[in-house]
């Protein structure tokens, strides 16, 4: 018997509603998700005995949301800066990933020193950004204030309102690969650790949260359904990290 504070309660968790498999799709109804991020948090929920409730909101709203009380918890794509841990609490990490720029097919940029005078596009406030001020001589765009924020990158891309824009390899790459008018320019190994963020102070949640992560590392469901998501990236948490 599940034996935790969020037993049969409602585990609210936001996110942005967007098209990026294989990390999530846009909702068909606004409440039921699929791809690698809800069927982990579905997981995690089993493990608590608990619901999902998504509360959909744009991207700079996702933490607010959590810090006024609107969503127990942000899973959504929150590699933990120190500024994001600033302002919420993150768990264990549940996925670690690199960072790639994609440009228009035909462009031949393959390195961050070939990219002077180019508009690149990231998401405001992101690891991507972050990234993405690293690259000498290029003009920054920030992306944000809507629902599909990928969608978005993708079309300023393609109409040639930006030469390309920094996201994470697991939505890139196939991006790259299934779509003809876009390249794969190059990778950045930045390794980095996606976690789950809850309000400051809301320790008992988190802990239940870290416990049922562990439990589903250890178990092998989450490499499981990694794996089933992403085949070609290795799994990369082991027990006890």
């Amino acid at each position: 018997m599940t034996n935790t504070a969020t037993a049969g309660q409602t585990l609210r968790l936001a996110c942005i509603d967007s098209e990026a498999l294989p990390l999530f799709a846009k909702s068909p109804d606004g409440r039921a998700r699929d791809g690698y991020e809800p069927e982990a948090a579905r997981l995690v929920a089993e493990r608590l005995g608990a619901d999902i409730e998504w509360v959909m909101v744009p991207w700079e709203d996702m933490i607010p949301a959590v810090r006024r009380g609107d969503a127990d918890a942000v899973w959504c794509g929150q590699g933990m800066t120190e500024e994001r841990a600033a302002l919420v609490d993150f768990t264990r990490p549940y996925a670690v990933f690199n960072e790639t720029l994609i440009v228009r097919a035909g462009d031949t940029a393959r390195s961050a020193d070939e990219l002077s005078g180019y508009r690149i596009g990231a998401i405001a406030n992101s690891t991507n950004m972050k990234l993405a001020e690293s690259f000498p001589g290029v003009d920054l765009v920030s992306f944000g204030a809507s629902d599909d924020v990928f969608g978005d990158m993708i079309e300023a891309t393609r109409s040639g309102k930006i030469d390309g824009f920094v996201d994470d390899d697991v939505v890139m790459i196939p991006l790259a690969a299934e779509d003809p008018d876009f390249v794969e320019a190059f990778t950045v190994a930045t390794g980095n650790r996606w976690g789950i963020g809850v309000a400051p102070g809301n320790d008992a949640l988190r802990a239940e949260l870290d416990a049922a992560l562990e439990a589903v590392v250890a178990d092998g469901s989450l490499e499981r359904v990694w794996k089933k998501w992403m085949p070609l990236l290795p799994f990369p948490l082991v027990k006890g990290e």
